[in-house]
């Protein structure tokens, strides 16, 4: 018996830890030739709803395009940068109790549905010359009631997705 409650709470415990897990992931376009991006400038995306939050996204951004030895100017940029955020409301269940819920004396359990807040940050670079999509990350996390919890999330999202720029090329793997 005790052997099955705390399955259960492993299981739970996964479970919660899965749906609250960030993911990172990163494309490119086939035959983009990223060594001949030098400059980039920004262009408007979808922004944040809250402000300073959309600051610390373009300077994250920034941040890691400049360590990569991209330089942003004001005019005729080699890349265009542009970001875009959205949150929506997901449902988590979340069970309790113990069991097989089947056979003889079966056990029991509540089902809660407890809504949360999941955030999604994507970052797309344009080639400037063709105005075609050339890369693109993308972050999905929960978001806290905390914002220094958020910051660090943004700061470690952002970071991921700038670890595959540029991306390997097929040859180089």
């Amino acid at each position: 018996m005790k052997r099955r409650i705390l399955s259960a709470l492993a299981l739970a415990s996964a479970m919660a830890a899965v749906a609250y897990a960030q993911k990172v992931t990163t494309d490119s376009a086939p035959g983009a030739q990223f060594a001949n991006y030098r400059t980039y400038a920004w262009t408007p995306g979808t922004p944040s709803p809250v402000s300073i939050t959309e600051q610390r996204i373009h300077q994250d951004v920034n941040t890691q395009l400049q360590a990569k030895g991209l330089a942003q100017v004001d005019a005729n940029p080699d890349l265009y940068v542009a970001t875009f955020v959205a949150t929506q409301t997901v449902p988590q269940f979340i069970a309790s109790g113990f069991g097989p819920w089947w056979g003889p004396g079966g056990g029991f359990a509540t089902v809660q549905s407890r809504p949360y807040t999941q955030g999604t940050l994507v970052v797309d670079l344009y080639d400037a010359s063709t105005k075609k999509m050339v890369w693109r990350g993308v972050a999905t996390s929960s978001v806290s009631s905390r914002p220094s919890r958020n910051t660090r999330r943004l700061d470690r999202a952002i970071t991921r997705m700038f670890e595959r720029y540029p991306p390997r090329t097929a040859s180089a793997n």
